[in-house]
C-alpha cells in the first residue's frame, strides 16, 4: 500500500535531486522568474480547457496537472533555497483562514 508524501517528504525529494548538481538552486530572483513562467503556462492550459482559446493542432498536449506539478516543483525549490518549511507555511496560512477569515464566506448548511 502506497502512503502519501508529506510536504516535508516532497521538499526532501527535491533537495536530494537538486543536491546532485554543482549548480544547486537558482538565485531567488531566477526562481521567481521561473515561477512566473510556470504560472503563465498553467494559465494558458486553463484557458485552453475553460476559456475561449482552444489549442492549435500543432501545440503539444499538456495537462493542468502537469503544469501544477511544474509550478509546485519550482515553489518547492524556492522554499528550500530560502530554508522555509512548506508544512509550517501551510499551517500558518490555514490558521489565518480559520481565524481571521472564518466568517468571510457563506458556510454550507449542515445536514
Amino acid at each position: 500500500m502506497r502512503s502519501e508524501k508529506t510536504l516535508g517528504d516532497m521538499q526532501q525529494e527535491v533537495d536530494d535531486y537538486i543536491g546532485q548538481f554543482k549548480e544547486g538552486y537558482f538565485s531567488p530572483l531566477a526562481m521567481l522568474a521561473r515561477m512566473s513562467e510556470e504560472l503563465g503556462e498553467l494559465a494558458r492550459e486553463i484557458n485552453h480547457h475553460y476559456g475561449e482559446k482552444p489549442k492549435k493542432k500543432t501545440e503539444d498536449e499538456s495537462t493542468i496537472e502537469e503544469e501544477l506539478g511544474d509550478l509546485l516543483f519550482v515553489l518547492t525549490c524556492f522554499a528550500n533555497e530560502q530554508g522555509i518549511s512548506l508544512e509550517n507555511a501551510h499551517n500558518r496560512v490555514m490558521k489565518k483562514f480559520t481565524t481571521r477569515d472564518k466568517d468571510r464566506w457563506t458556510k454550507k448548511e449542515e445536514a
